[in-house]
This record gives C-alpha cells, structure tokens and sequence, in this order.
C-alpha cells in the first residue's frame, strides 16, 4: 500500500459533520476541515481530496472506522481507496500519541491517516458489494429488528396474562401464538370468556389450523378457576391486553412479509446465471446444506459477503465468532470464546449448528463425541458450526451442492 498510494486521509465519522485529515507519506499534515454531512458537502470532499493527488484517485487510500454509510458509498463511487479498521484497534493506535487518553475528533482523523500510512495491514479494504447483496442485507436486519420487537410484544403479553389469567398460558407457554390472540381477543375476562360457545372454539380452532388440542382442551382451561385481583385491576389490564394483540398481529404480518422479501431475493441470487467456471451458485450451494433455513442462509449471504466471495475459511469463522481466541503467557495458557465478532453471523452460525445436529447424522455423531469429552451445550454448536463452514468452503471452491453420500462413495474402494 505504501508504494502505491502517496495520500492519506482519515475522517473521524460523526451524524452532524466529519472531520478529515489529509498527510503525505512523510506523515506531515496537509490539509484538515469538517465536512457537513450533506450530499453537496461530500461531493465537494471528494474534489477537495484530488487537488492532493494530481487528479489521481487510484493514490489517495481513505481510513474510516465506520464501514458503511453514504460517505463510503460516495468516495467508493468516485474510485477512491477506502479502508476500515475495528475501533478497538483504532484506540490502540490513539495511545501513540497520548497516552494520558486524550480524544477528540481532530486528534482520531490524524491517527487514522497516520496508521493507513504505518500499518495497513491492520486495515480491511473496503468494495461496493452487489445491488442484491445490499438489498439482502437490508432485508435481513430489518427481519431481526422485527423479531425482537415481536419478542418484545409477546413477552409482555406473557407477563401481563401471569399477573391477571395463568392458566390459559398453559394453551400457548410464550404467548406468542396467533390463534392465542384470537382467544383472547374473544374476551379477556376469565368470567366473559367461561360463557362462549363450544362452537366458537372449534370455528377458533379450524380457522388456525390448530390439531394438538380440542375444544374440550380449552374450555378446560377457560373455564377452570384463575387467581383473584383487586377491583379494577382486570379490567385496566385488558385495555393493555387488547392493544398487544394488536400490536402482535401487525408485527407478526410484517414478519411474514419480510420472510417473503427474503425469500423472493434469495431466489433472485440463486436464478442468476454464473461465470462459465461454476455450475451453482453461491446461495444455491449454501441452501443446499441441512439446517440452512432462509433466514440463516440470507444472514449469511449479507453479513459475510467478502469471506463468502473470497473462499476465505479462516476470516469467516473468525467473523462469526466460531475460532477461539487463545492467550498464552509463561506458564499460562488459556482457550476462550471470542467475544469480537458480528453478532447477526454468531446467532445465524449457533441456529445452524443447532438444526444440523438434528437433521444430519455426522453433525450429530460430532456433537455427542464433544459433549462426552465434556463441552457443554454452547461450546459443541460452535465447534459443529465450524465444522460446517469447513464444509462449505470446500463445497464454494469446488461448485458443488452437498450430497450427503459423497463422503462415503469417496472412502468405498474402488
């Protein structure tokens, strides 16, 4: 990177404006301003930063520690070099130059272009990744964002169904089930609800395609005696009650829909024809593995787009927190779970992992060795989720979906 980029900036990213320094490969400052965090204002950094260069964008290497947002996706556009570097290494190379821990936002534009220039290995250069990829990805969080906010509804429910009618969590333990809202949205009042119809209960249960109880089962619970409360206290609770449910149903439909979005995306990835060298698709290979739902595989596809692309098995698992991070001092010499990493990519790795030792007999074989060797739980679904992404490097270099009896036709003898 020295050799062949003779500027160096660093812009300290802020929500109002940003403040830029520009050095040389000496290290002497150049040129430092804040930049509003307007459209105009950004296209005018760009031309600011060629009077540096002669013109030559392919010389100017850019270090942010935000590796998104309009101003990567303008200075990416034009052609510029952009890097990101991890905050936490970024704190480390602020201690350089103060090591009483002075900050500010000058001081970190100054040490982000002076570490671009010193170690850029320490930096991840950064690309405009594909339209679909992005619109994978924005569809991806938005679906998680909705099931904590799902979550979050039906666990309140939940609470207030404990405080004011237990018995009826027995029909739905977590509250979180549509034909429940529609029980409770019949009334929610235990004295009220002791009064319907066996009918309405079976057109409840049809409606909801629910099988694993009858209608016998419910006016049981319904009708069975609940806890006792204070006057007005019931009724106060149903108001709150009432506007879950609605809040559940919205949240619940939006889900459906955004599950939709991922699907129809993913389809979109996989019909793409690829370059004359592979057979399948990227998506359609990683789909192929047992336990890959939509949701893990889209998570995968969009938070780790770069290591998926470039084979890279080691980046991967470290990115998704399955490598180990190990410390070793003298005599000490300790194993711990890594903490660093992206967090949608660790939960989409662990439900993987989780659904693959019930659907596939090596994943399954793999975990119950590492409980007997005394892993717990948590610490076998990583090391089967790393097995896995083992596995589906292989299968990305090589273009082939997984087959589940290749293993053995190539171990049989010929």
């Amino acid at each position: 990177m020295g050799e062949t980029h003779k500027v160096f900036v660093g812009i300290d990213w802020g929500q109002e404006s940003h403040q830029v320094s520009v050095s040389d490969t000496k290290g002497d400052l150049l040129g430092e301003r804040s930049v509003p965090h307007r459209g105009d204002a950004l296209g005018e950094l760009s031309d600011w930063l060629l009077t540096f260069a002669d013109g030559d964008v392919s010389s100017i290497a850019v270090a942010l520690e935000v590796p998104r947002g309009p101003i990567v996706d303008t200075l990416l556009e034009r052609g510029y070099h952009v890097f990101a570097i991890n905050p936490k290494q970024l704190d480390r190379f602020r201690d350089r130059y103060s090591v009483a821990g002075a900050k500010d936002d000058r001081r970190d534009a100054r040490v982000l272009g002076s570490a671009v220039r010193t170690d850029p290995k320490a930096f991840r250069a950064l690309t405009i990744d594909d339209p679909l990829t992005i619109q994978l990805r924005e569809y991806s969080r938005h679906d998680v964002e909705l099931g904590e906010d799902f979550q979050r509804a039906a666990n309140r429910l939940r609470d207030l169904l404990v405080r004011t009618w237990p018995e009826v969590l027995k029909l739905s333990p977590a509250a979180d089930e549509p034909w429940l809202w529609g029980l409770l949205a019949l009334s929610a009042s235990p004295d009220e609800m002791r009064t319907i119809r066996p009918a309405r209960i079976r057109q409840l249960l049809r409606e909801y395609r629910i099988r694993r109880l009858t209608v016998e089962d419910v006016l049981a619970v319904v009708r069975s005696p609940t806890v006792r409360l204070a006057p007005g206290v019931r009724e106060g609770v149903r108001v709150r009650i009432n506007d879950l449910i609605a809040q559940l149903q919205i949240l619940h439909a939006q889900r459906r829909q955004a599950e939709r979005l991922l699907a129809t995306t993913l389809e979109a990835m996989t019909a793409r024809p690829t370059d004359i060298h592979r057979e399948h698709h990227d998506a359609a290979i990683l789909q192929s593995l047992p336990g890959v739902g939509i949701r893990i595989a889209a998570t995968m596809l969009a938070e780790a787009a770069q290591p998926l692309r470039d084979r890279d098995y080691h980046a991967l698992r470290t990115l998704g927190g399955c490598a180990p991070v190990t410390k070793r001092s003298g005599k000490s010499h300790m194993v711990c779970m890594r903490t660093a990493c992206q967090r949608r990519l660790r939960s989409a790795f662990y439900w993987w992992a989780e659904r693959s030792v019930r659907e596939e007999d090596r994943s399954r074989a793999h975990y119950r060795r590492l409980r007997q060797r005394g892993h717990n739980h948590a610490r076998a679904l990583r090391s089967v989720s790393d097995r896995l992404l083992a596995m589906l490097i292989a299968m990305l270099k090589a273009g082939t979906l997984y087959d589940a009896d290749r293993r053995a036709l190539v171990a049989a003898p010929a």
